[in-house]
């Protein structure tokens, strides 16, 4: 009991140094990343929380849970989740999980989910879903005071989103290092699920680098027929894909309401952030799925600085090798990335990779499946430098690929054809011009039609939808022409129109 006492007392005194450590610092660290402000903070603390040496997971959930808060987020008539647009934290699971996302979301007024206090200043790291669309954004914190919150930024591409809060020496969690953690290795998830107060359950990583094709789903960037290809064999779409799932996988206990939350090592260290779940009915059935904190780390950082995320891309399309997928191709081998097309002026062009070569490694680390790429690419930003080691003519070849920026596109500005008037179609109140195969590829979408004008009053104009949107689908039906769009539109006066696509603020999907 005496040794008990003397670590609480030690861990004490060392949360109070690096807190003063904090405070000392605290004017003139606002160009510190948010990293770098949390190893200030921890500096000072050399008391390490470890629960591995017997299965006590104590001491590491009495440290992470008073910085785990719960958010509630409210819609007004406007808002995407109106429109069946991906305001609720409940839609990633039950789009995907609970109803075979086959039906539309339902509009709800109010929802919940959790959130993970990153600086004692205030920043909370949570996901994109559990906060987009909100009109407004309320935090619960450990102590029950409850303080609204702002968006700095979100990211639909990563589920990920950066909110803050006006508050000081609040509790926060340290961040570690995901790419150290070990299939089999204990974690614990920490949240809010199914609206209860603050819950711990205990599990192990399942897998690591795990993609179940959600995200790209959610933004129309796989058809329905797709997603169920790749639900069934893994296999994704040969197309760029502007998703990053390469989720660590857990069997700890995660709900509706952990969106957002927590899942730390047995030390404490945030290594993920809870996402969504593998469940045929909407609740837990053993499988979990968080984002990896450090490719948080880089998100974050972008939104804290920038508002929004700056990502760099090779500018190839690619699609894992099998032996079924080597057969097609007549190749020997089975493991890498074969690139299927390279994107004209990328930096894999550049570079001078070539179609028919196989991705090894990244920065000679091996890589096997697209997550791996993926996850690794996605932490790095426009201007940085990678080296890809590719199999071409059985001979490894080192190239050093420059990434390239998502340029900002202005769709309706995009092509020739999406330059003139497009085709009105009045029911809609809007005109329809074909997407050029440039916003296709920015988007990773296979087909659409982009929106070049709206009428005043109508349809789109009282949904707020923007001018530009790539309107993927049309009542499940993919369309490439106004004459696409007006042919999936429902003959009946009273038939309901469900219609998807995509733009530079994310996904939407609205019904009427």
């Amino acid at each position: 009991m005496k040794r008990i006492g003397l670590i609480v007392l030690a861990a004490f005194i060392g949360g109070a140094a690096a807190i003063g450590a904090y405070k000392l610092l605290e004017r003139n660290n606002d160009g510190m990343t948010l990293a770098e402000k949390q190893n200030v903070l921890f500096a000072n603390n050399p008391v390490k929380i470890s629960s591995t040496g017997a299965v006590d997971f104590v001491q590491a959930a009495s440290v992470v849970s008073p910085a785990v808060v719960h958010i509630k987020t409210s819609y007004g008539s406007s808002s995407g989740s109106e429109r069946g647009g991906g305001g609720s934290p409940m839609d990633m699971f039950e789009e995907f999980f609970g109803g075979g996302g086959r039906r539309m979301p339902r509009a709800p007024r109010a929802a919940s989910g959790s959130g993970v206090i990153l600086t004692p200043d205030g920043y909370i790291v949570t996901n994109n879903h559990v906060v987009d669309n909100a009109d407004k954004i309320e935090v619960i914190l450990s102590d029950r005071r409850k303080v609204m919150a702002k968006v700095i930024g979100k990211d639909p591409n990563t589920d990920l989103a950066l909110i803050k809060v006006e508050e000081t020496n609040l509790p926060i969690v340290k961040m570690g290092n995901s790419d150290n953690v070990q299939i089999g290795e204990w974690v614990l998830a920490v949240g809010f699920p199914l609206d209860l107060q603050t819950t711990v359950t205990a599990g192990i990583v399942s897998a690591k680098a795990r993609s179940i094709g959600i995200l790209a789903r959610q933004q129309g960037q796989l058809t329905e027929e797709e997603y169920d290809e790749y639900r069934r064999t893994g296999k994704a779409p040969e197309r760029t894909n502007n998703s990053i799932e390469a989720f660590i996988q857990t069997d700890a206990a995660i709900n509706p309401g952990n969106s957002g939350g927590a899942l730390v090592n047995a030390n404490g260290e945030l290594i993920g952030i809870n996402a969504a779940i593998a469940s045929q009915t909407g609740t837990n059935e053993g499988y979990g799925f968080a984002i990896p904190v450090n490719l948080a780390k880089k998100i974050l950082e972008d939104f804290r600085k920038y508002g929004a995320v700056k990502r760099g891309y090779i500018g190839v399309n690619f699609r894992p090798l099998d032996a079924d997928y080597a057969e097609e191709l007549k190749i020997k081998d089975i493991n890498g990335l074969y690139v299927s097309d390279v994107l004209p002026n990328g930096g894999g062009a550049a570079a001078g990779i070539q179609k028919g070569d196989i991705i090894k490694k990244v920065d000679g680390v091996t890589i096997y499946d697209s997550p791996d790429l993926q996850e690794k690419i996605g932490r790095m930003s426009p201007g940085d430098k990678v080296q890809l080691t590719v199999l071409r003519n059985g001979a490894l070849k080192d190239l050093n690929v420059t990434l390239k920026g998502d340029a900002s596109v202005n769709l309706a500005k995009a092509t020739p054809a999406a330059k003139s008037t497009g085709t009105t179609i009045s029911k809609l109140g809007a005109a329809f011009a074909p997407a050029s195969a440039q916003v296709k590829a920015k988007y990773g979408a296979k087909n659409g039609v982009v929106v070049t004008s709206i009428e005043p009053g109508k349809v789109f104009d009282s949904m707020d939808l923007p001018k530009g949107l790539l309107v993927t689908t049309v009542n499940g039906k993919p369309v490439n022409s106004a004459k696409d769009v007006e042919a999936a539109l429902p003959t009946s006066k009273n038939g309901m129109t469900t219609i998807s696509g995509v733009g530079p603020n994310g996904n939407y999907t609205f019904t009427f």
